[in-house]
């Protein structure tokens, strides 16, 4: 089945021709990495029993390295597939789909840990701030170094971050910091979960409404010189390019969700092993979970910095911001949900010293994409903050 079309989203308003196949998409090397990424699912897996008991230290870091190494050759498939799909739909369509399959999976993760056996207070909270961070800091400061250095400074459109991070001062405000102080030992009561996660889901859904539709313009790259003198055609409507390259479109995002997912659940699947492994060396408890969210989001990490290398600032935070907005505005109501229906405390507020590096990071953030040119010194101040995260972890 061929699938041609007359314009690379690439480069909006110039005609160049583009032909792909639906066999083209499904080549030897994704089928490969697709079997590889579930073959190693189905293995560990079935390997439990053995891999319950206590292993020797030189078994269980071959293990963790083999799970390790499936993932970032997994990874490499997710990271064409969403460049593929951001060329074809532009953004922020194309990006929404790589962050939404992630963040998608994640919930559904955290939510059925919390709702299997055991107590699991705290999961939501340590699994998202731990996102949080490393992606307002560690992933963000790495892409504006890259970027910075390559290009001495790039530009963002600054009404979509600034819609962003509106979001995000809000998001992290009433899942970090609201419930210390109106809570009730760090939890929402009932009486104040209903209309928190009501709130939420208005919010979060009014973004999406908004960055699809009559906002979409303020997430897409700012315009060079060169292309503003050459007058681009405007881009085509989404739903051209859908009914037009639908097939395309159906068959890149199956593969993209298809990897993603051995991927999220190998990732979870290894804490057990990971939490021995670090108690073995007297590592604190929540590196596991940083460690967990850097595996979890490398897909996005990779491709945020292949963005930044090209040029691409827009998307750097179309990919960042835009998977915090969505893993927190899901999260939170998904999770406020479970607890009401089950009874269960969800636990949400953070400590002092973690509510003072979200501050620090989102003031960072606020200051960063606020400048004309983002440089590679913006970049430089979020990775020493990451550093700062880092040193709490360990204090």
């Amino acid at each position: 089945m061929r699938l041609t079309s007359r314009d690379d989203p690439a480069e909006p308003g110039t005609p160049v021709r583009h032909t792909s196949s639906v066999s083209a998409i499904f080549t030897p090397a994704v089928i490969v990495r697709i079997l590889l990424g579930w073959a190693a699912f189905l293995a560990l897996l079935f390997a439990h029993p053995l891999l319950a008991g206590p292993l020797p230290t030189a078994a269980l870091s071959i293990v963790l390295a083999a799970i390790v190494a499936v993932i970032i050759v997994c990874a490499g498939s997710v990271v064409t597939q969403a460049e593929h799909l951001a060329r074809r739909l532009g953004d922020p369509y194309g990006t929404l789909m790589l962050t939404l399959s992630i963040v998608l999976i994640e919930v559904i993760l955290i939510s059925a840990v919390m709702l299997g056996p055991g107590d699991h207070p705290t999961i939501a909270r340590d699994s998202v701030m731990a996102a949080t961070m490393l992606i307002l800091t560690l992933v963000v400061g790495a892409a504006l170094v890259v970027g910075g250095l390559r290009h001495s400074g790039l530009r963002v459109n600054r009404i979509g971050v600034s819609a962003y991070l509106s979001l995000l001062v809000v998001l992290v405000a009433v899942t970090f910091a609201v419930p210390a102080v109106i809570g009730v030992d760090g939890a929402y009561t009932p009486a104040q979960a209903i209309p928190i996660l009501m709130l939420t889901v208005v919010l979060y859904g009014f973004f999406l409404f908004r960055q699809t539709g009559a906002q979409s313009g303020d997430f897409r790259e700012v315009s060079t010189r060169a292309r503003e003198r050459s007058a681009p055609a405007p881009r085509r409507p989404i739903g051209a390019v859908l009914q037009e390259h639908r097939a395309e479109v159906i068959a890149r995002v199956l593969v993209l969700v298809v990897t993603v997912v051995p991927i999220v659940l190998l990732s979870h699947d290894m804490a057990a092993l990971l939490d021995e492994g670090l108690s073995r060396f007297g590592a604190p408890v929540a590196l596991s979970g940083i460690i967990i969210a850097m595996i979890v989001f490398l897909p996005e990490a990779i491709t945020t910095v292949r963005a930044a290398w090209m040029g691409e600032a827009q998307r750097v935070t179309n990919l960042a911001h835009g998977a915090l907005v969505s893993c927190l505005g899901l999260t939170l109501p998904v999770v406020l949900v479970i607890g009401l229906v089950t009874g269960q405390t969800v636990v949400l507020a953070e400590s002092p010293v973690n509510l003072l590096l979200l501050g620090v990071g989102l003031l960072l953030s606020l200051t960063t994409f606020s400048a004309q040119r983002v440089t590679a010194l913006h970049g430089a101040a979020h990775l020493f903050v990451f550093v700062l995260y880092g040193l709490s972890v360990f204090a």
